[in-house]
């Protein structure tokens, strides 16, 4: 009855993971650690590198390889700083984080967060494309990005269109201004977490606040909360 239970359930999150993906996983147990966040590992006697940031690490180039791949040919008389910055928006926190959460990373994430943050989901996106690359190679990862994501969920012209980038707008306003600035970084221990304050300071005032698992992530919003001040 056990067996049973433990094949069934196999059965179920592989069932699971191909609707997500688009075919039938072989190795599940990589695709299980995809989907296991820090926050659990404290609690269950794991090894940090049994969470899922080594494969966030290792989907990170696969993912960046992939759309720069995609784009190159997509926009075939577009120049190299365009492309820089078309890649940049379509694998930011922000894009990957609600891409995350459009194709249901939710359903199998496990963590110990009482309330998981989107970038939860973009780090988990990440990871669960390395496990594609290591579980299927180089092709089924391609495929996943190019025909699950980019196809289905990305409206290309959209992404365009949309800052992401907050930090360097901020940093050409302030030289343009001739305006100094600068960011103070502080760090809070939480359950879930390391969590970082940016605090963009602007002429010696503060004028925006961000608060993320990352440094980046963090100045980025502070960014974000001072560039929509001045462009409101």
């Amino acid at each position: 009855m056990f067996l049973k239970r433990v094949f069934r359930k196999k059965d179920e999150y592989a069932e699971i993971l191909a609707r997500i993906i688009g075919f039938y996983p072989d190795q599940i147990s990589i695709y299980r650690q995809a989907f296991l966040h820090k926050s659990i590992i404290q609690n269950n006697q794991l090894q940090s590198f049994e969470s899922n940031e080594r494969l966030e690490f290792l989907g990170d180039a696969v993912l960046d390889s992939i759309i720069s791949n995609y784009i190159y040919y997509k926009f075939p008389k577009k120049d190299e700083g365009y492309l820089t910055k078309l890649r940049s928006k379509l694998v930011s926190r922000q894009t990957l984080n609600n891409l995350g959460v459009k194709i249901g990373l939710q359903e199998l994430m496990k963590s110990n967060l009482e309330r998981a943050s989107k970038s939860v989901y973009g780090d988990a996106l990440e990871a669960l494309i390395g496990a594609i690359f290591l579980d299927k190679g180089y092709g089924f990862a391609q495929k996943f990005v190019e025909e699950k994501l980019l196809q289905n969920h990305i409206d290309i012209e959209e992404v365009i269109q949309t800052e992401t980038d907050f930090k360097s707008r901020v940093i050409e306003w302030c030289q343009k201004e001739k305006i100094s600035f600068e960011y103070k970084i502080s760090e809070k221990e939480e359950k879930k977490g390391k969590l970082y304050v940016a605090e963009l300071l602007v002429d010696n005032e503060l004028k925006g606040k961000g608060i993320a698992f990352t440094k980046k992530q963090a100045e980025q919003l502070a960014a974000e909360q001072f560039y929509q001040k001045i462009n409101s």
